[in-house]
């Protein structure tokens, strides 16, 4: 991947979080909280999202209930929206790179601990959908069987008692600050994988911030490293994107000398929610002109500081004029890296064109060049 890095520190257990950082609960609880808001006349409009990441539903109910002003009480509004929630758990997604972690780390007889704020009931039912879940855990300890959940240290101590572990011997991988304040507070080693966007500036008191599960590196921990990533690539269960090209924000071939072929993202949020910032790359169809190699951008691109998350993918191949409002598909097979900031212009296009060289050379080997022959390129519907 790149040049090793010192250990930090060696563990003998991993602690982990379950929403927001092992699976994707935001978007189903917005859609609850949106339509059970509506049955008051209120109109959920996202801007409590940050202050409840990371809290009880108690928390979280008297959050919104203050808020929004709702003539119910806490206790009324937790009444009311866990049968809305239980419906939708069997709809939440694992993030990028849950299954991968804790397959590699069970796999390797590693100790591991779910502790979450949740109700032990959530917990269950959440982690009833994802196949091998259960089961790798050695302990799993819920909100509701401590005394204060998190930012307490409480949780993830009564963890490693458990783990029958010293607390400094322990990794906790969190999403939420309130998680990353109770891992610290206990002693124990965290990386931070902020589910907030933009946010990584706050996570100061983590041992390591990174931008998704994808870009964890065990052994920097004293853990068996991954051993799935190829000549700078990581192979990834495919996914699908595509529309009409857009005009973006003029600044590929202008400033960068890259002429990128923007997406319009109308339609793609919950589709972009799902994937993290990062540098991905795939094959490209145009509707009249055929299949070509990619590379692409998903995020903010600090660089430039975007006001909202964007694809842009660059099709490694010379065309005569640009194509706005032909139908572009995609097909992403690999990922990268995750977005990173760049103190200079040259340094980030010197970036790009080693993530062009990566791409490039990965997807004339038969494990990515096969996906060129996918349907959906030549315009079949999935």
């Amino acid at each position: 991947m790149s040049i090793a890095k010192p250990l930090k520190k060696a563990v003998a257990a991993v602690i982990l979080d379950l929403d927001g950082t092992l699976i994707n609960t935001d978007g189903i609880l917005g859609d609850v909280l949106k339509a059970l808001l509506l049955k008051y006349g209120k109109q959920w409009d996202g801007r409590e999202a940050q202050k409840i990441v990371g809290k009880t539903p108690l928390e979280e109910a008297a959050i919104v209930v203050g808020d929004y002003e709702l003539p119910c009480s806490i206790d009324e509004f937790v009444t009311q929206i866990t049968p809305l929630l239980y419906d939708q758990f069997c709809n939440i997604k694992a993030l990028p790179g849950a299954n991968r972690l804790i397959k590699h780390l069970s796999g390797h007889n590693v100790l591991l601990a779910l502790a979450s704020n949740s109700p032990r009931a959530y917990i269950e039912s959440k982690i009833s959908y994802q196949q091998g879940w259960k089961e790798s855990f050695s302990v799993i300890i819920a909100g509701d069987e401590v005394r204060a959940g998190k930012p307490s240290p409480e949780i993830f101590l009564e963890a490693a008692k458990r783990l029958n572990i010293e607390p400094s011997s322990c990794l906790v991988i969190e999403d939420s600050l309130p998680g990353v304040t109770g891992g610290k507070a206990a002693g124990m080693e965290v990386v931070a994988v902020p589910s907030i966007p933009k946010q990584t500036h706050l996570y100061i008191a983590a041992d390591e911030v990174i931008s998704s599960l994808l870009d964890l590196q065990p052994e920097l921990w004293g853990l068996p490293p991954f051993d799935d990533w190829i000549d700078g690539t990581l192979p990834l269960e495919i996914w699908h994107i595509g529309g009409p090209v857009v005009k973006g924000f003029g600044r590929g071939s202008k400033v960068l000398g890259i002429p990128t072929a923007n997406l319009s993202t109308k339609g793609y949020s919950a589709l972009l929610s799902e994937h993290p910032s990062g540098v991905y790359f795939g094959w490209a169809g145009l509707s009249t002109r055929g299949v070509y190699k990619m590379v692409m951008n998903i995020g903010w691109n600090p660089y430039f500081n975007n006001t909202e998350k964007s694809i842009e993918p660059w099709l490694l191949h010379e065309f005569d004029g640009d194509f706005y409002g032909e139908e572009l598909r995609l097909v992403i097979v690999g990922y990268i890296r995750p977005e990173a900031n760049f103190t200079s212009l040259e340094s980030l296009i010197a970036k790009i064109h080693e993530d062009r060289r990566i791409a490039e050379r990965a997807l004339d080997t038969p494990l990515y060049l096969k996906y060129k022959d996918d349907p959906y390129l030549k315009g079949s519907s999935l």
